[in-house]
């Protein structure tokens, strides 16, 4: 080894080497200024609204929000135990936030409406139905008809706002039984507390419809439009109803609260809820209508189901299993 590099590696070091302690103060404000500038606020909402087809029928479900629901206190049927471990088991806590779906029907011809959420009469986490109604394209004015499961707060308060009408131009139609029911001031004298609130709200809702000529109810099962259909699904309330979309051998039943809580009832049908009207009959009605969707393979679209609500059901043992629809682009 030549002497001159010996003498390199005995004596590494001759003179001081340059500082690098500047240059890397200034590439880490760089740094911190770029990270700074990529900095975002938080856009804490969610999309409002998902559409699918049922043949040439478009189908669109409309967010209303949540509603936290007291499982423990309204779920009867089923014991405390059992409850703690079903919503467990389904990663949810109780309050169950629970979703409030409304779905949108472009027949092609008419444009209906089914339930308008809450309005404003529950609390913030609900009520948003016209901000998603406007997000998926639509405008409250163009509105041909509103259909109505049933006369409960969170399915009809958004018919109206400041006593006037939400959509100026549609038709409002509900079952005959129910309007009978919650409109008759000799059964709101009678009722609980909670369900004086009810018939106050379904008569403040109704009003300036049924002034301006605009509250048509039905009766029974029927077509209302080509492709739309009422299915009487009576026993939550005295006429709570189911509609059937209906287009090239495809249909969609869609279903007010037939179902609160899935992680629940689709394991346990017969789990009623303080709500019902009767309890028979609605645990009745929902394993008919459970175990004919569940045969024929068709879409079912629910309130109450994690939004968008709209799935199939498969027949499990004594109950039902929930399968929620796939995600698919509309063409």
């Amino acid at each position: 080894m030549p002497t001159s590099l010996r003498h390199v590696r005995a004596n590494p070091v001759h003179r001081p080497l340059p500082s690098f302690r500047p240059l890397a103060a200034a590439l880490l404000g760089l740094v911190v200024a770029s990270v700074a500038h990529a900095e975002a606020p938080m856009h804490k909402n969610q999309p409002g609204f998902y559409r699918t087809m049922v043949g040439d029928i478009e189908v669109t479900a409309l967010s209303d929000g949540t509603n936290h629901l007291p499982a423990g206190k309204m779920l009867k049927g089923i014991d405390k135990e059992q409850l703690a471990q079903r919503l467990q088991a389904a990663f949810v806590t109780d309050p169950v936030e629970t979703s409030v779906n409304a779905f949108l029907i472009n027949t092609g011809k008419k444009l209906i409406l089914i339930d308008t959420g809450a309005g404003g009469v529950l609390d913030a986490d609900s009520g948003h139905l016209l901000t998603s109604l406007k997000a998926a394209g639509y405008r409250p004015d163009q509105v041909d008809e509103v259909y109505l499961t049933h006369l409960h707060p969170d399915h009809e308060a958004g018919l109206m706002h400041k006593g006037k009408r939400v959509f100026p131009k549609a038709i409002v139609r509900a079952d005959k039984k129910d309007a009978d029911y919650w409109l008759n001031p000799a059964n709101k004298a009678k009722a609980s507390a909670i369900n004086q609130e009810f018939f106050e709200v379904a008569e403040k809702s109704l009003k300036p419809y049924i002034a301006a000529g605009k509250f048509r109810p039905f009766e029974g099962d029927g077509e209302l439009q080509p492709g739309v259909s009422s299915v009487a699904n009576y026993g939550h309330t005295p006429g709570h109803n189911a509609y059937l979309v209906s287009s090239k051998g495809q249909r969609l039943l869609i279903v007010g609260d037939m179902i609160h809580v899935a992680a629940v009832q689709f394991p346990q049908p017969d789990v009623t809820i303080g709500f019902d009207t009767d309890e028979h009959e609605a645990m009745g009605d929902r394993r008919k209508a459970f175990d004919a969707v569940a045969d024929s393979r068709e879409l079912i679209a629910g309130a109450h189901l994690s939004f968008p609500g709209i799935g199939h059901i498969v027949k499990d043992g004594s109950g039902y299993r929930w399968v929620p629809i796939n995600y698919a682009l509309v063409r």
